[in-house]
């Protein structure tokens, strides 16, 4: 017979990465990259399409649909948003596989109008993805991060490209 509290710790097998990187743009510049939605495909590998569901705008309560391809195969998914405090956090709740799943950003603001972006995972564990816990940890670090690369790559570059432009 197990206590609850172990019966507890052998349920919930949670997890959670954190990727950082500095983005030599504001912090309204990457707040507005990351969130526009339909931009997703840039910088998510698994994202192919990417939108609010019913036009609306990006705030607590609203549907982020995507159609996504993973594991060979392409799908529909969903994302909740839970958390919209313009222009430093976003969060959103969902499943990753078989498992729920949050994820955000948080945006701070540090010397000469660049900017610190944090992007956190955290993942509950169910299903077959309990098997082998650090196998999915670190898969899910190492997209983040490639991730965040990708976000400072567009934010950067697009801003360059902008001041070019109309010189």
């Amino acid at each position: 017979m197990q206590l609850e509290s172990d019966q507890h710790k052998v349920r919930s097998m949670t997890f959670r990465t954190e990727s950082r990187i500095t983005i030599a743009r504001s912090v309204r510049e990457v707040w507005a990259y990351v969130c526009d939605v339909r931009r997703w495909p840039e910088w998510a590998p698994t994202v192919l399409e990417c939108w609010v569901r019913g036009g609306a705008p990006l705030q607590p309560g609203s549907q982020v649909e995507q159609r996504a391809k993973d594991l060979g195969r392409t799908h529909r998914r969903c994302q909740e948003v839970t958390v919209v405090e313009a222009p430093s956090h976003v969060a959103f709740a969902g499943t990753m596989g078989t498992s729920a799943s949050r994820w955000g950003m948080e945006l701070e603001p540090v010397d000469d109008g660049q900017t610190e972006a944090m992007m956190w995972i955290e993942v509950d564990l169910a299903g077959f993805m309990r098997a082998v816990p650090g196998l999915f940890k670190g898969s899910v670090q190492r997209v983040s991060d490639r991730e965040m690369v990708a976000i400072k790559a567009a934010v950067e570059s697009a801003t360059r490209q902008s001041a070019e432009s109309s010189t």
